[in-house]
């Protein structure tokens, strides 16, 4: 079998968040050996396809290197990157049926567009430990499925420098534990609107370097603090990076972004 590691949300290679893309399944293999491959490939995510009767929809799931998750975003769309870049389908558009719903992808010029559900996080209390995990006071606090922390500027973001092993025991309202988005208003030369980090040591990923999941929770919020639906966000991992665009249509969110391909490999077990 074939497998692809696929940079997504990234302008160019060694950009954005890799993820690896297995060849799709006819039925799913065992879940401990997609976990041994998802800990061997040692990426964020591996992404596991089954096809169905319809060669444009096909099931989908994720494994980080340490747990099966319920929502991935840059996988989906290294997923559908794969399908269209390697594997030669001419489907205007794809779906995806997961744990999360069915998603859905397509093409959009040169940008793949994807629309998930949206996650309107809402307003919350400091939970224990997270203000001395972070090392930083936030502005404002609000939880969806992870932790939103507002702070005052991008600089603040850059110099956040968590204590890890502390942050993975911090949980939200949502029961997720260490899963924390950063985020404060890009500076106002920059090209986008937002910048963001995302640390999530509850499911074995230190730090992401662009997050879709976390994105469906920074559209809807961002969108109404700038009042208009269409946000641009960079998130700001260290060495990569990503650029995601986001388009809140009613409870759903468009996340925009580019993918490549930078290895294919083959698998012998």
């Amino acid at each position: 079998m074939r497998q692809w590691t696929v940079d997504a949300f990234a302008a160019g290679p060694f950009l954005g968040n890799p993820a690896c893309v297995v060849e799709p399944f006819d039925r799913w293999p065992d879940g401990g050996w997609m976990q041994a491959l998802a800990r061997e490939n040692n990426q964020a995510e591996t992404a596991f396809l089954r096809r169905t009767a319809d060669p444009a929809r096909f099931d989908l799931r994720w494994f980080t290197p340490g747990q099966e998750v319920d929502l991935c975003g840059h996988a989906t769309l290294g997923a559908a990157h794969a399908l269209w870049a390697e594997m030669g389908s001419d489907a205007p558009g794809l779906a995806f049926d997961t744990r999360s719903g069915p998603l859905f992808v397509r093409r959009m010029g040169d940008l793949y567009e994807m629309d998930f559900p949206a996650d309107v996080p809402r307003p919350c209390g400091v939970p224990p430990g997270l203000t001395e995990a972070l090392g930083t006071t936030p502005m404002e606090i609000l939880a969806g499925r992870y932790l939103v922390v507002v702070l005052p500027d991008a600089a603040a973001v850059d110099a956040v420098s968590p204590d890890l092993k502390a942050l993975a025991t911090v949980r939200g309202e949502a029961g997720e534990a260490g899963h924390v988005i950063v985020c404060a208003p890009a500076e106002p030369a920059d090209d986008v609107d937002v910048v963001d980090r995302f640390f999530a040591p509850g499911c074995g990923v230190d730090e992401d370097p662009a997050t879709g999941s976390a994105h469906c929770i920074l559209a809807p919020f961002w969108a109404g603090r700038l009042g208009r639906a269409t946000v641009r966000f960079r998130q700001v991992f260290p060495t990569r990076g990503g650029e995601i665009e986001t388009e809140v249509r009613g409870d759903r969110v468009l996340l925009r972004g580019r993918a490549i391909t930078t290895v294919e490999s083959r698998l012998r077990v």
